[in-house]
């Protein structure tokens, strides 16, 4: 089954592809606009829930998502109109390494999408490259709340110890890499809880709903693998952070962004 169209249907009741509430993603994007953001991009977009959100919120924001699902894009696109924002989205079906824009962005959106450059790092080095001096990065990742046992990393399809540092190590790899966190938020496990609820729910429920698609049986056998891993492995040692962060020195530095 197309790994993209498992990803659209399984955020089908929970947009925001990472394990955050409203209430957080109200907040964050709070934190990361600030009072006078203007233009704001997302790598990674999908159907573009963080954007939305956020133009709906300010009318003066212009946002710009970059994604490689084609669906997804015009899924966002569908409900920008449906929002009375389109005019104020571009949205570009591209590889978001490869994505190139004129001008800089206040704040720059890559959570829950970090794998599509290899990892935090390289995904704070692609952030770098479109932030605004002054501009904010809100950056998603994950980290271990305790080692990892064999059977959590079974049930993360064979993760390695390796992938993830601890809450501290992580935070420690982004400051040495020169920046500065200014805000975050760690995912509860209620929030976990209702991603993964979600995520697994979604996909067991479209599999019943078309049991003529052949895409179903493999659909329910994807929904049960991943609930047994979560529920059987990670739940409760994987853990989640969102960060707000700025550049410590460099290109990200001084001055009033407009």
């Amino acid at each position: 089954m197309d790994r993209d169209r498992i990803s659209r249907i399984t955020h089908s009741d929970h947009p925001v592809a990472a394990p955050l509430s409203d209430e957080s993603v109200g907040r964050l994007l709070e934190r990361v606009l600030g009072a006078g953001a203007r233009r704001v991009l997302d790598l990674g977009c999908g159907e573009g829930a963080w954007l939305l959100r956020a133009l709906a919120a300010r009318s003066e924001l212009r946002a710009v998502g970059v994604d490689v699902d084609t669906r997804a894009l015009e899924q966002a696109q569908r409900a920008a109109a449906a929002l009375g924002v389109s005019q104020r989205l571009g949205l570009h079906h591209q590889d978001a390494r490869e994505f190139s824009h004129p001008e800089p962005f206040d704040a720059v959106l890559c959570v829950g999408a970090t794998h599509a450059f290899g990892g935090l790092l390289p995904a704070l080095a692609a952030i770098d490259r479109h932030l605004a001096p002054g501009g904010v990065a809100l950056v998603g990742e994950g980290f271990w709340e305790h080692e990892p046992t064999a059977a959590v990393l079974a049930g993360l399809g064979g993760a390695a110890a390796a992938d993830h540092d601890d809450l501290a190590g992580t935070v420690d790899r982004v400051a040495a890499a020169g920046w500065t966190p200014v805000y975050g938020h760690v995912s509860s496990l209620s929030e976990w809880d209702d991603y993964e609820f979600c995520w697994t729910g979604s996909l067991a429920a479209w599999a019943l709903d078309h049991p003529e698609d052949p895409d179903g049986a493999e659909a329910a056998a994807v929904a049960a693998e991943h609930r047994a891993g979560w529920l059987g492995g990670y739940r409760g040692t994987l853990g989640f952070v969102t960060l707000a962060v700025r550049r410590t020195a460099g290109p990200g530095t001084g001055g009033t962004v407009r």
